[in-house]
């Protein structure tokens, strides 16, 4: 779950199923009730339906919990981080940042680091779509150190400039409304 609807759909299914939860977060549900073998199976077509899934292998569960927390980090906090990522990380799993980062590029195929500058680059595309923030302010917003910094990360992952993108987006609005 990646999104406060998500946390929504699946309180929903959890109530129609009948089952008690304490921690319904993204990524994450704790239902009090031990579940039978048919309660699981309506549990996961239910999630399903919504192309949602149900893990209960621990890695995976945990691969899960680390893409969650960026994925919350870079679309959900404006606070930049007291501390590096890798010891936010650790500390809020409880687990050696070496073992995370091993694990998640094993599993994923890709870094922590990449993941996080590819979810920093989509939001950064984002914010430049609403157009309410200069690029500076995006810049500090993602806790880049300088608008040259993220201006850099996104033309390597976009292959744009930020301002090639905006004035894209721009030039496609104006050819709308010439239709």
């Amino acid at each position: 779950m990646v999104s406060l609807r998500c946390k929504m759909i699946v309180k929903s299914e959890l109530e129609k199923l009948g089952l008690h939860f304490t921690i319904v977060e993204l990524g994450e549900v704790e239902i009090r009730e031990k579940l039978s073998a048919k309660k699981q199976i309506e549990l996961k077509a239910a999630m399903i339906r919504y192309g949602l899934e149900v893990m209960e292998d621990k890695k995976s569960m945990l691969i899960e919990k680390v893409k969650n927390i960026i994925v919350e980090m870079i679309h959900y906090t404006d606070e930049p981080p007291t501390v590096n990522f890798s010891d936010f990380l650790s500390e809020k799993l409880e687990y050696d940042y070496n073992y995370l980062s091993n694990l998640f590029s094993e599993v994923k195929g890709t870094t922590i680091e990449h993941y996080i500058i590819s979810h920093k680059i989509e939001r950064a595309k984002e914010l430049l779509i609403y157009n309410e923030l200069t690029l500076t302010e995006i810049a500090y917003k993602l806790h880049y150190s300088s608008v040259a910094h993220l201006s850099n990360q996104f033309k390597k992952i976009t292959g744009l400039t930020p301002s090639f993108f905006k004035n894209m987006k721009h030039k496609r609005l104006i050819a709308h409304e010439n239709l």
